[in-house]
């Protein structure tokens, strides 16, 4: 499956949710990750980001494909990283 994961976290947690995503998933944008991902991953990636935020301040938004060929990407300005580099 391909996930786009986009989060809006208090910043002391912020960092820790960056740095987590980052082992999973590809940095795209401040705050946005996208990528292929397994759905047994997927829920080990959900379960340990429901460890790092606080759900009464803390928002997690995520799209699920079925594959990456059936989405369309567009980008105005600067790529912030090259999603065909990862794996």
């Amino acid at each position: 499956m391909y996930i786009i994961l986009v989060y809006d976290v208090a910043p002391k947690r912020g960092a820790k949710v960056l740095k987590y995503l980052r082992q999973h998933l590809i940095w795209v944008q401040n705050s946005v990750f996208e990528g292929e991902i397994t759905e047994s991953r997927f829920e080990e990636v959900l379960h340990g980001l429901k460890e790092i935020i606080n759900k009464e301040k803390d928002s997690i938004i995520f799209y699920t494909f079925d594959s990456k060929n059936y989405y369309a990407r567009g980008i105005i300005g600067i790529e912030k990283n090259e999603t065909d580099s990862f794996i």
